[in-house]
């Protein structure tokens, strides 16, 4: 199949972006032909992939960016013969349009009743993109990371048809136990932790969003938190770190490019989000052997069997019960080994059959419309 695959950035920073840099290279493993039309292209990560530079317009304003790209996007593939023309973005001019984030109508419900309405009726920005999300919605065919995504779909959208769950896959030559023990003796004593330590991870940016001020009330005398990201309200979290009197408990690492390292020193991954369209960090954790707390919030809750592969909470009042839990080395052991059977299946060849099975399976749609109005 000759496939174009749209995103603003094809790189490996972002859930999003890294998402569609995997599809890409196991569609061209699988033999299809792929393209990219993106603004900024890691040149590195293209090998027999072929690039399609798009103009990136209105930089600075977002709303007007993603509507310039549709329009530069549907511009340059006009006349063009693709089998398949797959967005990442949001976009109402293409056929199948993957959904890697919550909907717009979701954030909102977050602010106060006052800001709701001022959000939704008077600020342009937010008219901007719901008018642009309620077109998204109406795509032929969609696919979501997870069933959190396709409910929001649904609860706002009225949308349950044509709608599949593709999750995301992960690195298991990178992420797996092996190579997590090989580092672990060495990652844990250039960070000072004695042997009866506990280290507790959290992987992610939005600190707010994710849940990072539950977890900070939490962290107790053996434990030490490594906040693996670059966080929103940096200044608020300081001032709860002083706060709690955690100073020397927990470390704000910023962006890390050998997050790796973190995987190999920790001693649990924890994810208490407020909502989550999935939450690579967590299947990563898994498939390090590591055991994991999350939200049931988070779609990668979906993965997980209560108690069994790991622990998911019903209410912010379960963390501080789950992570005196994990204080039990077999508890972490167990919990660790399940995750980890669980999360190995979850690679990125899979993603990329499970996207062929479902692109056939849209050409054969059209080819039986096509037949029904000949």
């Amino acid at each position: 199949m000759k496939t174009a695959l749209l995103v603003k950035r094809f790189t490996l920073s972002g859930g999003k972006e890294r998402y569609v840099v995997e599809l890409a290279r196991a569609l061209k493993q699988q033999g299809h032909d792929v393209h990219i039309f993106a603004c900024q292209c890691d040149q590195a990560l293209l090998k027999e992939i072929i690039f399609h530079p798009v103009v990136s317009r209105f930089k600075i304003f977002s709303v007007l960016n993603t509507i310039s790209f549709i329009r530069e996007t549907a511009k340059m593939l006009s006349g063009q013969t693709f089998d398949i023309i797959h967005s990442h973005e949001r976009n109402y001019t293409q056929k199948i349009l993957t959904l890697h984030s919550l909907s717009y109508c979701e954030g909102l419900e977050k602010y106060s009743f006052l800001r709701r309405i001022d959000q939704k009726y008077f600020s342009l920005r937010s008219l901007l993109y719901l008018w642009l999300e309620k077109r998204q919605m109406k795509s032929p065919w969609l696919i979501s990371v997870s069933q959190v995504v396709s409910r929001d779909v649904e609860k706002y959208y009225g949308r349950s048809g044509n709608i599949v769950i593709i999750p995301p896959g992960v690195d298991t030559e990178r992420f797996n136990p092996a190579n997590i023990k090989k580092r672990r003796k060495q990652a844990r004593k250039e960070n000072g932790l004695q042997e009866n330590e506990l280290a507790v991870l959290f992987v992610g940016s939005a600190f707010q969003r994710k849940g990072l001020e539950k977890l900070l009330s939490e962290i107790r005398d053996n434990m030490r938190l490594f906040v693996v990201g670059k966080g929103d309200k940096l200044a608020k979290f300081n001032r709860l770190i002083k706060k709690y009197g955690i100073e020397k408990k927990v470390i704000l690492t910023g962006i890390q490019k050998d997050v790796q390292k973190y995987y190999a020193l920790a001693d649990m991954v924890v994810l208490p989000s407020s909502s989550e369209a999935f939450g690579m960090s967590i299947l990563e954790g898994m498939t390090c052997g590591l055991p994991v707390i999350v939200s049931g919030n988070c779609g990668v809750a979906d993965l997980i069997e209560h108690n069994r592969n790991g622990l998911v909470m019903k209410t912010d009042s379960d963390l501080g019960k789950y992570l005196h839990q994990l204080h039990s080395k077999e508890e972490r052991l167990r919990l660790g080994t399940q995750a980890e059977e669980t999360a190995r299946t979850y690679t990125w060849e899979r993603v990329g059959l499970a996207h062929e099975a479902f692109y056939k399976q849209v050409l054969e749609n059209k080819r039986h419309n096509n037949d029904r109005s000949a």
